[in-house]
């Protein structure tokens, strides 16, 4: 019961581990399932064939929403502490220097913020950018495909799928404290 009660205190280097460790987790052990519901979809009239290891686009998609969520959930100042060491150690993960991979970060921001105008949804726009990216409207009715647009019963399944890969703050703050 005390352990329940007693929170563990983290440095922002063990918040900023923890985070990328469980997103690199969630998209290894999601991923496969991901696809599948993709290339099992109804609103497409053609399977979309993608690969269960072709999770690099959906995994940048996931660490790009999930940053972005993170600037609304603690104090700007920890916020940016965060998310630094973040893009230091996923920089030398993918191997690039930092700037290139901060950069390589905006781009998918960027993308996903167009891909989804007017919207503001995060969850939304990451759906949109899983379609984009993986060329998905080649694969759909001719009225959609001439259209270049997702079937909205499409983005609908993938926002749900998309919401079970967003980090779950209220959970992690019931456990540590910071």
């Amino acid at each position: 019961m005390f352990g329940t009660l007693i929170k563990r205190k983290l440095s922002d280097n063990q918040v900023a581990n923890v985070f990328i460790n469980s997103i690199f987790e969630s998209v290894d052990n999601g991923f496969q399932e991901v696809a599948r519901l993709i290339n099992e979809d109804p609103a497409f009239i053609e399977c979309p064939n993608v690969a269960d290891e072709d999770n690099g686009e959906f995994g940048m998609i996931v660490i790009v929403g999930n940053l972005s969520f993170l600037e609304s959930t603690f104090e700007a100042e920890q916020a940016e502490r965060v998310e630094n060491l973040i893009f230091e150690k996923l920089a030398k993960i993918y191997q690039l220097e930092l700037g290139a991979f901060k950069a390589l970060v905006r781009d998918y921001q960027s993308f996903i913020m167009r891909v989804n105008h007017p919207s503001k949804n995060w969850i939304y726009g990451m759906s949109k950018a899983v379609f984009h990216k993986y060329k998905l409207s080649e694969f759909q009715d001719e009225y959609f495909k001439r259209m270049q647009a997702p079937n909205p019963l499409f983005l609908k399944r993938m926002d749900e799928v998309m919401s079970n890969f967003i980090w779950n703050w209220d959970a992690f703050f019931k456990k540590y404290r910071l």
